[in-house]
């Protein structure tokens, strides 16, 4: 893919600011776009594209210099949504909906008015939040070469870890009762 930035940094979109309908925009960046096969991910909460679609943009306007000049068309997986108007309303304007060749599921593609293209993986709206911030931390780190429909099922493919989920036990230790854990011992030869 052609460098579109002319080599400038793009500072990554922090995925806590709240769009307008209240819940973060589930956004990751590349620090520079054009450079890799994904410029970043995005979780919709949906598959109402034409409200998701909206907070997108705006969240993109508002944060990435390259998209001040705002979005005149996207073009989507059919899979990923359910139907789309030829066009959807955004902050600003209109962004044409078109859809994308079959074997680009995954994916939304977005034109800027200048006419820089940015590439995002969709990560479908039920990934668990392990599997949604894996796929987003993947599409959006340098160096990514995998198709979407390819990144999205070695995410799904990997065991989610729960992070509340922690062994514990029932107290005692299996050293012993009256014994000292093997961390606290010291080392053979030391304080002898």
């Amino acid at each position: 893919m052609a460098d579109v930035t002319g080599g400038a940094e793009i500072r990554p979109i922090p995925a806590v600011d709240p769009a307008p309908g209240g819940e973060p925009v589930r956004l990751s960046m590349a620090r520079t776009l054009g450079v890799n096969r994904l410029d970043g991910g995005w979780w919709p909460r949906s598959r109402n594209l034409a409200v998701e679609l909206a907070d997108l943009v705006g969240q993109l306007r508002a944060e990435q210099p390259l998209v001040r000049d705002g979005i005149v068309r996207a073009r989507f997986s059919t899979a990923d949504w359910d139907p789309v108007p030829r066009r959807v309303a955004v902050a600003g304007g209109w962004v044409t909906a078109e859809p994308l060749p079959a074997d680009d599921g995954h994916l939304v593609e977005l034109t800027t008015a200048g006419g820089t293209a940015l590439r995002l993986l969709v990560v479908p709206p039920g990934f668990s939040a392990g599997q949604g911030a894996e796929a987003l931390l993947a599409a959006a780190t340098a160096g990514n070469a995998h198709a979407a429909t390819d990144l999205l099922a070695v995410v799904a493919e990997t065991a989610d870890v729960d992070p509340a989920d922690r062994w514990e036990d029932v107290g005692g230790a299996w050293w012993g009762d009256d014994a000292t854990a093997p961390s606290f011992r010291p080392a053979p030869g030391v304080g002898e």
